[in-house]
């Protein structure tokens, strides 16, 4: 019996995996757990939730492996500040400190957290975002592609998977990095590095793209996919910002200010860029096919969450089949650099890899009776058929709907056992929801779940998406409250074997109006983690304007709920917008 302990930390999104014998008994990420979001501090909370989930003590980790190598992250550092200097020089000072004193040592902070003197392993960063596409993935064999914004030097990797074996064979260098791109001009358009690039993708359909030309003055695009950017544009290898005086001229403004109104200059800018993104990725996709021609490609790294590029090259790419890890940030990379020293280093066969991402803390009716008691809370118990036809029939009539099961997804996903659940037909749900539960932008869209087996009645898309990353053209005319501006959504399939709760209320909801399809957000509010225990879900659903909380098979309807004297708004502020 092997078990082999995957660590991501320092950068953001910290996680920690556990793996047995090559099966994924135990996934999350740290944020969870300590309520700060995209946390980076070392994973000890989610570390000891997968020892507890495995019911094994610290000394029987066999083998414990962090996710890149932070030495040679440390020399791309340094050597980009010479290369700079002294224009680095208020970036070097903010820097150093942290990794002399921590980032470093990581070896220390493991063996002390673990215990005894127990041998630390490292893999590449690139190669642990490989590792997590291609061996959690069911196929034999595979292309490989990950692109993000930067590892320890690679910003973008072609390579491939044979059995056990995993192999990279062309990389893409720091400084240039499309990652960092839309990172950039996700700064510039006045959003979160690092942590909302994904709202500059659903800005992207309100505008056009009439800034392209301009954009690809700042890349250099070949036709393998191979590309340079013009770092006078930019100011992220010596700044504390990402982009230039000279870009905020090219495009005539400075950066927009954060929570300011945004104008169709934003929006067109935002579409530019999104297209330029599906432009190369489609090239390096091409190239890769062209390197290493298979059937089946695997895609990891930051830019592989971007799942409108995902259903471009689903359906453009010469590949038949397309594995994209839910995971695909550095929260994935603890997940890949366990699989790599296990299957890779070790020698160990690869067999059918991840099969859910159902891998974090589960709590029992027991467990959530107890804390609703000592609450004072009242509920109703509801199970089985009459639950699933009881919710089903409240969606209908217009209720807001919080739903707590089974185990917390792995990733940056809500997959039906922590989400949100409205009624799509009904066109007021997109802004009450956003508003008045999630508390975020108008613009942003929502997607949703449907049936697999009703996915291409609804979509354009006849591949399962279990993992809610491919973005499709809707095909009925009345799901309005899931069905973006351009006429697309992202959408998340479900099946039993999936997630056999969640298919249940879904298929209550369609025998009952005869629609396949839920609404399907992130139980959280804006600035805060998905919620991870049933004290996080009551607490959200009793601070935001959800009609109704299920955790289990307890039922909590908020007309009959006390007073709560905290506001959404001071809830909020305890937590960074991002």
């Amino acid at each position: 019996m092997t078990y082999v302990l995957g660590i991501s930390a320092f950068y953001h999104d910290s996680a920690a995996v556990l793996i047995k014998d090559g099966v994924v008994v135990a996934a999350a990420q740290e944020e969870r757990f300590s309520r700060k979001k995209h946390d980076e501090s070392f994973p000890k909370l989610a570390i000891e939730y997968c020892l507890k989930e495995a019911n094994i003590s610290r000394d029987k980790i066999d083998y414990a492996v962090f996710y890149d190598k932070p030495i040679l992250k440390f020399e791309r550092i340094l050597s980009t500040y010479f290369k700079v200097w002294p224009r680095g020089f208020r970036s070097f000072i903010k820097a150093m400190p942290v990794w002399l004193k921590k980032k470093l040592w990581i070896s220390n902070e493991i063996r002390d957290f673990l215990g005894g003197d127990k041998s630390i392993y490292y893999t590449h960063h690139h190669l642990s975002h490989a590792a997590s596409a291609y061996y959690a993935s069911p196929f034999k064999e595979a292309t490989i592609v990950t692109v993000d914004g930067v590892g320890e030097f690679d910003t973008t990797t072609i390579g491939r998977g044979d059995g056990q074996s995993l192999y990279l064979d062309k990389t893409i260098t720091f400084p240039h990095s499309l990652g960092l791109l839309y990172s950039a001009f996700t700064y510039y358009l006045g959003f979160k590095v690092n942590s909302a690039e994904y709202k500059v993708m659903g800005l992207a359909p309100y505008g056009k793209p009439i800034f392209m030309d301009k954009i690809y003055k700042l890349i250099d695009v070949k036709d393998d996919g191979s590309f340079e950017l013009d770092m006078s544009y930019f100011a992220y290898e010596h700044g504390l910002t990402m982009t230039s005086a000279k870009l905020h001229k090219l495009f005539g403004a400075k950066p927009r200010k954060p929570e300011t109104e945004l104008t169709q200059r934003e929006m067109d800018i935002a579409a530019s860029l999104q297209k330029v993104l599906e432009e190369v990725m489609l090239k390096i996709v091409d190239f890769a096919y062209n390197l290493n021609p298979s059937e089946n490609l695997c895609l990891a790294g930051g830019v592989a969450l971007n799942c409108v590029s995902n259903g471009r090259i689903l359906k453009e790419s010469k590949f038949k089949n397309i594995y994209i890890q839910p995971a695909s940030g550095d929260a994935g990379g603890a997940l890949g650099a366990a699989y790599y020293l296990y299957h890779h280093v070790l020698g160990k066969p690869k067999d059918k890899g991840m099969e859910t991402v159902y891998l974090g803390p589960e709590f029992s009716d027991k467990e959530i009776l107890g804390f609703l008691d000592q609450e004072k809370v009242k509920y109703h118990k509801m199970a089985g058929e009459e639950l699933y036809t009881g919710i089903a029939k409240l969606i209908d009539e217009g209720e807001i709907i919080g739903w707590f099961q089974g185990k917390m997804e792995f990733g940056p996903r809500a997959l039906g056992n922590r989400s949100i659940l409205a009624d799509p037909r009904k066109k007021e749900n997109w802004q009450r929801v956003n508003l008045k539960i999630k508390f975020r932008e108008s613009f942003r869209p929502f997607a949703p779940t449907v049936l697999e087996e009703d996915v291409s009645e609804c979509f354009d898309l006849d591949v399962p998406s279990p993992y809610m990353l491919l973005v499709a053209g809707v095909k009925k005319k009345d799901l309005p409250a899931i069905t973006h501006v351009d006429n697309s959504a992202r959408v998340q399939t479900v099946n039993v074997k999936q997630n056999c709760e969640f298919y249940s209320l879904i298929n209550s909801f369609k025998k009952l109006t005869g629609c396949s399809v839920l609404i399907n957000t992130s139980f959280n509010v804006r600035g805060e983690p998905i919620v991870c225990t049933p004290e996080d879900a009551y607490r959200c659903f009793m601070r935001t304007g959800m009609d109704v909380l299920v955790m289990g098979d307890c039922v909590l309807f908020k007309k009959e709920m006390p007073e709560w004297s905290e506001s959404a708004k001071e809830w909020q502020d305890e937590f960074e917008l991002d």
